[in-house]
């Protein structure tokens, strides 16, 4: 008997019941592709053999309903707001949004001379990290999805909020 308890002694992990969760949320979010446009070629890129987001925890999916993190990577056009709000609408909570590009944040070049486009995705759904860039490097959006791990680790889905 005490040979068997020596043995499970080191194996005991003490911590609080939301961390633990906080840490197994964000070590696994898994993506909703949206691309748009050029964007999304990086997008493809990123989950490419070469970067393989799959290494980060990071698991593309083609069903918002079972995706935690939506990347809307390109230009955002009035006729498409609605159908990424309503996709948006689709995922199951918690679920997260990264805009990717400087037309996803801000209409990009296009903003001044078309009506057509919207003027940044987060009139429509709230964006928790902006990937600057024209189109933005795997590297930068592997960094904004590192950074949302981060922002997904610091919450506490147990703790009461008191408002």
């Amino acid at each position: 008997m005490g040979v068997l308890e020596n043995k499970f002694n080191d194996n005991i992990v003490v911590g609080s019941l939301d961390k633990f969760l906080s840490w197994s949320r964000s070590t696994s979010p898994w993506f909703f592709q949206f691309g748009l446009a050029c964007c999304a070629i990086e997008m493809m890129a990123t989950a490419a053999a070469r970067h393989d987001l799959e290494r980060i925890g990071m698991m593309p999916r083609s069903s918002p309903r079972q995706a935690d993190v939506m990347i809307v990577a390109g230009t955002v056009t009035m006729k498409m707001a609605l159908r990424v709000k309503k996709l948006y609408e689709q995922m199951a909570n918690p679920k997260y949004v990264i805009s990717m590009g400087s037309c996803a944040t801000s209409g990009g070049p296009y903003w001044q001379h078309g009506y057509h486009v919207l003027k940044g995705v987060d009139l429509v759904v709230p964006v928790d990290v902006y990937v600057p860039g024209c189109p933005p490097r795997p590297e930068a959006l592997i960094e904004g999805l590192l950074k949302l791990q981060q922002l997904i680790s610091d919450e506490r889905p147990l703790t009461r909020k008191l408002a």
